[in-house]
């Protein structure tokens, strides 16, 4: 069983490989993903797959609307123009406020979703500045964001 930061790891590296369009023998489409876990004959059955979890994340940052462009916030301004170390710092704060302002949506997913989208958005505009390693720091320095996920069953049982 891999520990919680090695799964993070292998579900930030499948999202960036669906990012990147990069077209691997084994990859999968996360858009047509059927949800079933791939393994090889002779292991157990596993019931995580990063790919799987990787499109969830994905969904969960295609439904953040927040337009960066016009969010005030310092760390925000430093990652846009291409400062990545202000990364977390900027996730944090635009996730906290978003909770803020809407009590309903739970802190734990909007961090999630946020993080995902402002990597996706970052990606676009300056792509050479954008590692897997930063969004790995993230989720697994967020000791809130790691137990919510533990609470859930693991990455494997957290839905979209």
């Amino acid at each position: 069983m891999a520990t919680f930061e090695e799964q993070t790891e292998c579900i930030v590296e499948a999202l960036f490989s669906d990012l990147a369009g990069e077209d691997g023998s084994d990859c999968r489409s996360l858009e047509t993903d059927s949800g079933d876990p791939v393994q090889s004959a002779g292991e157990p059955p596993t019931r995580f797959d990063p790919v799987v979890v990787a499109s969830r994340l994905r969904q969960m940052g295609d439904q953040c609307n927040m337009d960066f462009e016009k969010v005030s916030s310092e760390a925000l301004a430093e990652v846009l123009k291409g400062k990545m170390e202000k990364f977390g710092a900027a996730v944090d704060s635009l996730s906290r406020s978003w909770s803020n302002q809407n009590p309903e949506l739970v802190y734990e997913r909007v961090f999630l979703s946020v993080s995902v989208k402002l990597l996706m958005h970052v990606a676009k505009k300056v792509p050479s500045m954008v590692q897997p390693s930063q969004l790995i720091n993230v989720i697994n320095g967020n000791s809130q964001v790691r137990s919510y996920i533990e609470a859930c069953g693991g990455w494997e049982n957290l839905d979209n």
